[in-house]
């Protein structure tokens, strides 16, 4: 599957479109996840879609089904560069190890702004609610994580009239 998600990567390499995952499904399904800053287009799936195909018939990729799309409003953080991408955004993680017996935090994401050595791991910091008013920061890297994912809050009642 490495080598899969490195072909594809390399694929991309000058699309200025950003490779999320790749994942086989049952069925003969491999399907490939992209993003953008600005968000991923119809048009974007349908050119990645047309490259990948060409790529995966010459480099004989077996699969029955391309399906290519964006990762959505709950989309997987998955390397570091992702999570100083999103700083400031409201995400939920995963830990490895329990902390307080608790394993599953959502709140917002901060980032330090220059890391004092710059070759250990950065260190994140998640704001969340642990009583409602009182605000607390849980400190952990990247190794830490088990999944983490953007958890934005949708409103959808609107407008009362």
């Amino acid at each position: 599957m490495a080598d899969i998600f490195a072909l594809t990567q390399e694929a991309l390499a000058g699309m200025d479109i950003e490779l999320v995952d790749v994942e086989r499904a049952p069925l003969g399904l491999l399907r490939v996840t992209i993003d953008r800053p600005e968000g991923v287009r119809i048009e974007d799936c349908e050119q990645v879609s047309k490259q990948l195909s060409r790529v995966f018939e010459v480099e004989n990729i077996d699969y029955k089904r391309l399906e290519v799309g964006s990762p959505g409003i709950d989309r997987p953080l998955k390397r570091v560069a992702d999570f100083i991408r999103f700083a400031n955004e409201r995400i939920e993680i995963r830990l490895r190890e329990a902390v307080d017996n608790r394993k599953v935090y959502a709140g917002l994401l901060r980032v330090a702004d220059e890391p004092a050595d710059t070759s250990a791991a950065p260190v994140f910091g998640l704001e969340f609610e642990s009583k409602p008013g009182e605000v607390q920061v849980l400190n952990f890297t990247f190794d830490d994580i088990d999944r983490a994912k953007l958890d934005p809050i949708i409103d959808f009642k609107g407008k009362k009239r």
